[in-house]
Protein backbone atom coordinates (compact mmCIF):
# COMPACT_ATOMS: atom_id res chain seq x y z
CA UNK A 1 0.00 0.00 0.00
CA UNK A 2 1.28 3.40 -1.01
CA UNK A 3 2.29 6.02 1.52
CA UNK A 4 -0.78 8.43 0.71
CA UNK A 5 -2.96 5.40 0.71
CA UNK A 6 -1.57 4.44 4.27
CA UNK A 7 -2.67 8.08 5.32
CA UNK A 8 -5.91 8.10 3.55
CA UNK A 9 -6.99 4.63 5.58
CA UNK A 10 -5.83 6.17 8.88
CA UNK A 11 -7.25 9.21 8.23
CA UNK A 12 -10.59 7.46 7.82
CA UNK A 13 -10.07 4.95 10.54
CA UNK A 14 -10.22 8.20 13.03
CA UNK A 15 -13.06 9.64 11.41
CA UNK A 16 -14.89 6.70 12.21
CA UNK A 17 -13.55 6.47 15.38
CA UNK A 18 -14.50 10.62 16.56
CA UNK A 19 -18.02 10.27 16.90
CA UNK A 20 -17.71 7.66 20.06
CA UNK A 21 -15.01 9.33 21.91
CA UNK A 22 -17.43 13.51 20.67
CA UNK A 23 -20.17 11.55 22.49
CA UNK A 24 -18.86 11.57 25.84
CA UNK A 25 -17.00 15.27 25.27
CA UNK A 26 -13.34 13.97 24.08
CA UNK A 27 -12.19 13.96 20.55
CA UNK A 28 -8.71 12.30 18.48
CA UNK A 29 -6.58 14.67 16.41
CA UNK A 30 -4.11 12.37 13.54
CA UNK A 31 -1.08 14.01 14.67
CA UNK A 32 1.47 11.83 12.18
CA UNK A 33 2.61 8.35 10.84
CA UNK A 34 6.08 7.91 11.92
CA UNK A 35 8.72 6.10 9.89
CA UNK A 36 8.51 2.70 11.67
CA UNK A 37 4.47 2.94 10.86
CA UNK A 38 3.52 3.91 14.63
CA UNK A 39 0.31 6.02 14.43
CA UNK A 40 0.94 9.46 16.86
CA UNK A 41 -2.61 10.86 17.89
CA UNK A 42 -3.32 13.77 20.23
CA UNK A 43 -6.62 13.01 22.47
CA UNK A 44 -8.73 15.87 23.35
CA UNK A 45 -11.50 17.47 25.02
CA UNK A 46 -12.69 14.61 28.22
CA UNK A 47 -10.31 12.19 26.81
CA UNK A 48 -6.87 14.00 27.26
CA UNK A 49 -7.41 13.85 31.45
CA UNK A 50 -9.38 10.98 31.26
CA UNK A 51 -8.34 8.25 33.38
CA UNK A 52 -8.99 5.39 31.09
CA UNK A 53 -7.85 7.27 28.30
CA UNK A 54 -4.66 4.69 27.90
CA UNK A 55 -7.77 1.76 27.66
CA UNK A 56 -9.41 3.74 24.82
CA UNK A 57 -6.47 4.20 22.91
CA UNK A 58 -5.23 0.05 23.34
CA UNK A 59 -8.40 -1.26 23.50
CA UNK A 60 -9.91 0.57 20.41
CA UNK A 61 -7.78 3.14 19.29
CA UNK A 62 -5.06 0.97 18.24
CA UNK A 63 -7.36 -2.19 17.39
CA UNK A 64 -9.67 -0.48 14.85
CA UNK A 65 -6.44 1.34 12.99
CA UNK A 66 -4.26 -2.10 13.08
CA UNK A 67 -7.57 -3.82 11.64
CA UNK A 68 -8.42 -1.55 9.35
CA UNK A 69 -4.78 -0.69 8.27
CA UNK A 70 -2.16 -3.52 8.70
CA UNK A 71 1.02 -1.68 8.18
CA UNK A 72 -0.28 0.14 11.32
CA UNK A 73 2.54 -1.15 14.30
CA UNK A 74 1.23 0.99 16.69
CA UNK A 75 -0.37 3.98 18.28
CA UNK A 76 0.90 6.83 20.62
CA UNK A 77 -1.25 9.66 22.41
CA UNK A 78 1.47 12.74 22.25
Amino acid sequence: MADKEILENIETSIGEIKPFLQRDGGDIEFVELTPDNVVKVRLKGACSGCPGATITLQAIVERILTEAVPEVAGVEAV
